[in-house]
C-alpha cells in the first residue's frame, strides 16, 4: 500500500464510523467506496510481477579507468493479453559507478517492450557490478504498488589506464590490447633477425612478410635471443585502499611499464606483496593478461609485507622495476638491497609524501634510477629521460 492507499483506508474508516453514528446512509456509502478502493487496487496488480522480463547489455564489458561504458536495458511485457501500466525502473550500480539511474517506463502493452540506455564511468580499477534491475508497478489511482527485482548483476571490468612509453606503445586500457604489440613490432623491417623457411608447425604470427615477398615462399623470423630474458615489475599494493594519492597511479604506472616491456619481447613477471600475480611473454594476448591481473589485484593492509621481499628470494635476471605510492625509508632500505646485478628502476608515484625524499636518496645511493611521477601522464616523459645505459628498458 502507498501512503495514499493507507490514507484512504484511515479516512474511510473514520467516515464509516461517523456515518453509522449519525445514521447518514450517504456517508456510509462514501466510506464503503473509500475502503474498497485500496483492496481493489491491490487486486488489479496481482500477477503483474511475473509478466515483466528484462535483458541487459554492456558495451564494452571491459573498459579502462576513466572511460565510459554503455549500458542498454530492455524491459518487456511477456503477457499476451494483459497490459502493464505505471512501470518505473531503477538499475542498481556499484558505489564506484555513480548513482543508480531511474526511468519512467509508463504503459507496456501486451508483448510490448521499452528500451533504456545510460553511460557509466568508473574512476577506480576493479570488478564492478551493474544491476539487478528493480521495477515498481503502480495502479492508476496510486493506492498500491508492486516491487520486483529482475535478473542479477553483471560484471564490468575496469582496468588501469595505460600510457605509451614508446612511439609504438598502446594507449588507453586493456580493452584496446586485442593485438599483441610484440607482433606488430616484429612483423617487418630490415633490422629483424635473419628469417628461415617456414616449417610445419611454426606459428603463423612469426611470418616475415617482407622476406616472404622477396623469396616467393613463406619465411618466418628466428627466435630472438632476448626473448628468454625476464623482466620483473614489483607493485606496492599496500596503500591502494587508503587516501594515498599515488596508490591508483602506481597500479596504472605498473600496468603501463609491464605492457611496455612485454611489447619488446620480454617475459614479464608482475608481483605484489601477496606473490606473483601474472606472467606473460611477447605472445598474442599477453599484455591483456597482465593488465587484467593488475585490475583484479587485491589491496593489502598497510602493515603487510612489500613485494621486494619476494624479489629478494627469487632474484631472476633482466630488468627490475619497482612501482610504489608513498614509500617509507624502511621499505626503501629493503628495496635497495634487491637485484644489485640488474638494471633497476624505481617509480615513485607520491614524491611529495612525508619521507619520500629520504626514500629516494636511499635508493639512489644503492644504484637505483628513481623516477618521480605525480600523475600517470608524467610517466612517459620520465621514462624517456632514462639514460642510454638502460636502452633495454626504453
Amino acid at each position: 500500500m502507498t501512503a495514499r492507499g493507507t490514507g484512504l483506508l484511515v479516512f474511510g474508516a473514520l467516515l464509516l464510523g461517523a456515518g453509522l453514528f449519525v445514521g447518514e446512509r450517504t456517508l456510509v456509502a462514501a466510506a464503503v467506496l473509500l475502503l474498497a478502493l485500496p483492496p481493489l487496487s491491490l487486486l488489479s496488480l496481482a500477477g503483474v510481477g511475473r509478466l515483466l522480463v528484462h535483458s541487459r547489455t554492456l558495451r564494452p564489458s571491459r573498459v579502462a579507468a576513466g572511460s565510459q561504458a554503455l549500458v542498454m536495458v530492455r524491459v518487456a511485457n511477456a503477457g499476451a493479453v494483459r497490459p502493464v501500466g505505471g512501470v518505473l525502473a531503477e538499475d542498481a550500480l556499484a558505489p564506484g559507478l555513480g548513482e543508480a539511474p531511474r526511468f519512467r517506463v509508463g504503459l507496456l502493452p501486451p508483448r510490448g517492450a521499452h528500451d533504456m540506455a545510460y553511460r557509466v564511468t568508473a574512476a577506480r580499477r576493479g570488478l564492478h557490478t551493474v544491476g539487478p534491475l528493480r521495477v515498481t508497478v503502480a495502479d492508476p489511482l496510486g493506492c498500491a504498488r508492486v516491487r520486483r527485482t529482475l535478473g542479477g548483476p553483471e560484471a564490468l571490468l575496469v582496468t588501469p589506464r595505460l600510457v605509451a612509453l614508446g612511439p609504438d606503445g598502446p594507449h588507453g586500457g586493456a580493452a584496446e590490447l586485442g593485438e599483441s604489440p610484440a607482433r606488430s613490432m616484429a612483423a617487418g623491417g630490415e633490422d629483424d633477425p635473419v628469417p628461415r623457411p617456414y616449417q610445419r608447425g611454426d606459428d603463423l604470427r612469426r611470418v616475415h612478410w617482407r622476406s616472404t615477398a622477396r623469396h616467393g615462399a613463406l619465411m618466418v623470423r628466428r627466435e630472438e635471443a632476448h626473448h628468454a630474458e625476464d623482466a620483473d615489475v614489483l607493485v606496492d599494493m599496500r596503500a591502494a585502499g587508503s587516501s594515498d594519492p599515488g596508490a591508483e597511479t602506481a597500479v596504472a604506472a605498473a600496468a603501463s611499464v609491464a605492457v611496455h616491456l612485454q611489447a619488446r619481447g620480454r617475459r614479464v613477471r608482475v608481483a605484489t606483496g601477496a606473490g606473483r600475480i601474472a606472467e606473460a611473454d611477447g605472445a598474442h594476448g599477453g599484455a591483456a593478461r597482465l593488465v587484467e591481473a593488475l585490475a583484479l589485484a587485491p589491496e593489502a593492509a598497510p602493515g603487510a609485507v612489500g613485494p621486494w621481499a619476494l624479489a629478494g628470494a627469487d632474484p631472476g635476471g633482466g630488468p627490475l622495476v619497482a612501482v610504489a605510492g608513498a614509500l617509507g625509508t624502511a621499505d626503501a632500505a629493503a628495496l635497495a638491497a634487491v637485484g644489485g646485478e640488474r638494471e633497476r628502476v624505481a617509480v615513485l608515484c607520491a614524491p611529495d609524501a612525508p619521507g619520500a625524499a629520504d626514500a629516494e636518496a636511499v635508493l639512489a645511493r644503492s644504484g637505483w634510477r628513481v623516477l618521480r611521477v605525480r600523475t600517470l601522464d608524467d610517466l612517459p616523459a620520465a621514462w624517456a629521460a632514462l639514460p642510454a645505459a638502460t636502452g633495454g628498458l626504453r
